[in-house]
């Protein structure tokens, strides 16, 4: 179970602090939109959130903070890096009811990942998705995340292009081993 800080602002009063895990979209990926992990890290802390790390280059930025916004992380970004690049926001809670609700259970985890939506799917969108002629990939959504299975690997796979085609939902994806250390990194 997480703890929540809190902390006296003389201008606010008390206010909760909590962690929160900010996933970039489309960095560091075949040298394209490349954003240096110790800039990032530099960057947020500028905007005045503590406790900052990084995970891998993939663009997964840890931090404490109130009053977190998404735009305001992809206004610093696009300023600093001259990037146009979305930023999924998740909680420490969020990012541990993920692993809690894995649809696959018996899968291998190396064949496991997680895409994080900026916005939750209508039930019309999921419904129109034909998932089952990419066999033997599976996927399931719960809220704004969606579950690959995909035993023949990421690499070659179709059905996360599909998804990202079909649905038009600024989304990132994770593997399994990222999406629980990112959990872990935001435990208080």
């Amino acid at each position: 179970m997480s703890k929540v800080h809190l902390y006296r602002s003389a201008m606010t009063g008390w206010a909760r602090v909590a962690r929160y895990a900010g996933l970039l979209r489309g960095i560091n990926v075949g040298g394209k939109n490349a954003v240096p992990m110790p800039a990032l890290r530099a960057l947020v802390e500028a905007l005045g959130y503590t406790d900052v790390t990084t995970y891998i280059q993939s663009g997964n930025v840890v931090f404490s903070g109130t009053g977190v916004k998404a735009e305001q992380l992809e206004k610093a970004i696009r300023k600093e890096f001259e990037l146009d690049i979305r930023v999924v926001l998740r909680t420490h809670r969020q990012l541990e009811s993920v692993i809690e609700h894995n649809p696959f259970p018996r899968a291998d985890t190396s064949t496991l990942h997680v895409g994080y939506m900026c916005e939750k799917p209508s039930a019309a969108a999921i419904k129109s998705l034909d998932v089952e002629r990419f066999a033997p990939d599976e996927l399931a959504f719960r809220g704004r995340e969606f579950y690959l299975h995909l035993p023949n690997g990421l690499g070659r796979a179709k059905l996360p292009p599909y998804v990202d085609r079909r649905l038009k939902i600024p989304t990132t994806v994770r593997n399994w081993k990222t999406a629980t250390k990112l959990a872990e990194l935001t435990a208080v």
